[in-house]
């Protein structure tokens, strides 16, 4: 997430200062070894980390170096380190339960269940879609993405015909279901805060949110094998496989931690990291509990250190990375757009801008400019920022946590192969947006 501070504020023009358009290249340059992953052998963390703070530690050295106004720049970093905070431990702690179900062999379960009924990779391919589609907004879509990724590794972690495109397939029905629900990503529940539609308006777009994931599903269902997963032979075996001790509770305490982070947010007006964070401290009690009456030895502690660092430094690395973009002002001409293009096609333009970028930072600048569009314009930019970002693997909160979890298999340029049938898919989304709300005004 980036700070919420207007260019304006800032005593310089970046934007037309040569030290600017210096710090954009460098994000470009970090950028291209973001994406370039697997021909380098390079971690997405370490151009990522390396370029947010270095644009910082430059901003920071320029202000110094002709005597300007400390103040924007110390009120840009205090908000830039809150917002990364908030999505930092919220992703922290989604990680942790996430493990500590895998210890519990929730997910081993629910794998030996699938296998016993028969399903095949594609029936399998289908199925995780819908769950991450539904339960993506309520759950959101980060949590929802790790959640389903991580239950494809346990169908099977290896086979790469079925692990990419059902990968793909999780992070487009996440970001797609978020969007429908005012807190299934967080630029929907930034657009709801803001008072840009009611909650019910929300719902209006399920059918176009809905549509264009099916039809991205089926494109990539074609590259799935149908073939029957169960090389054990012995589906009534892998049928007897069980959770164990404590982890049905720990499915509840996740669900509610869930529900905690939602209701604190808003009824409590908390950041939605400080109901995870209570949830977390929830678990660590009953594991204490676990271990006094059933000598059940689960340490969280165990879980956390199983957590992927890599992908928590990356989402530090980039959010600010592109915290620095908007500090110095070029996020601002995206906002800019409205006054010269027609909002459709810049709303659709939003879309794709926040695959490459981040589609918060891009809809802070949307809500800061205030443009004066009706509220279809409102649901139509939503929709697009929130499932634009599924257009690239990085583009989204989903995409990153799925690039951590499965890594090494679901990559940029693994993605970038089916990224066509994303694209196909969007385009049927806004297909369906017109016709509802512009041709049968149903909204």
């Amino acid at each position: 997430m980036t700070a919420q501070i207007a260019a304006e504020h800032t005593a310089i023009d970046f934007v037309t200062h040569p030290f600017g358009w210096f710090l954009l290249a460098i994000f470009i340059v970090g950028y291209y070894f973001i994406a370039m992953e697997e021909k380098y052998h390079i971690d997405k963390a370490k151009p990522a980390l390396f370029v947010g703070t270095f644009m910082f530690v430059l901003i920071g050295f320029y202000y110094a170096w002709i005597g300007a106004d400390f103040a924007p720049f110390e009120q840009a970093i205090d908000h830039l380190i809150l917002e990364i905070a908030e999505i930092f431990f919220f992703l922290f702690v989604a990680m942790t339960y996430i493990e500590a179900l895998i210890e519990r062999g929730v997910f081993s379960a629910l794998r030996a269940k699938l296998i016993a009924k028969g399903y095949s990779y594609r029936e399998l391919f289908w199925i995780t879609g819908l769950l991450a589609f539904f339960i993506s907004p309520v759950a959101d879509n980060l949590t929802t993405a790790l959640i389903l990724s991580t239950v494809l590794l346990t169908i099977d972690d290896k086979n790469k015909k079925f692990l990419v495109p059902s990968a793909i397939n999780v992070v487009v029905a996440a970001n797609a279901g978020g969007a429908w629900s005012p807190f299934g990503d967080i630029t929907t529940l930034m657009v709801w805060a803001a008072e840009k539609g009611a909650f019910s308006e929300f719902l209006y777009l399920f059918p176009a949110a809905f549509m264009g994931w099916v039809v991205t599903a089926y494109l990539l269902s074609r590259y799935v094998p149908d073939l029957d997963p169960n090389k054990e032979g012995d589906p009534e075996a892998a049928g007897k496989i069980k959770i164990l001790k404590g982890g049905r509770v720990i499915i509840a305490f996740g669900a509610l931690t869930i529900a905690l982070a939602v209701i604190g947010k808003q009824v409590m007006h908390l950041p939605p990291m400080w109901g995870m964070l209570f949830g977390l401290s929830i678990l660590q009690i009953y594991m204490y509990f676990l271990k006094k009456k059933y000598n059940q030895d689960v340490s969280i502690f165990q879980s956390m250190s199983k957590i992927e660092n890599n992908t928590l430094l990356f989402f530090f690395g980039i959010l600010a990375a592109v915290g620095a973009l908007h500090f110095i002002g070029f996020l601002e001409y995206a906002a800019k757009l409205y006054e010269i293009f027609n909002p459709t096609i810049v709303n659709i333009g939003i879309g794709f801008l926040s695959a490459i970028v981040d589609n918060v930072p891009v809809m802070s600048a949307v809500l800061k400019a205030n443009p004066a569009i009706d509220q279809a314009q409102w649901m139509l930019v939503t929709m697009t920022a929130g499932i634009g970002g599924s257009l690239i693997s990085f583009g989204s909160a989903a995409g990153v946590g799925v690039m951590g979890k499965m890594h090494g298999i679901y990559t940029f340029s693994s993605h970038m192969k089916f990224a066509w049938t994303v694209l196909v898919g969007y385009i049927v989304s806004l297909c369906v947006w017109y016709f509802q709300f512009t041709v049968l005004e149903f909204y």
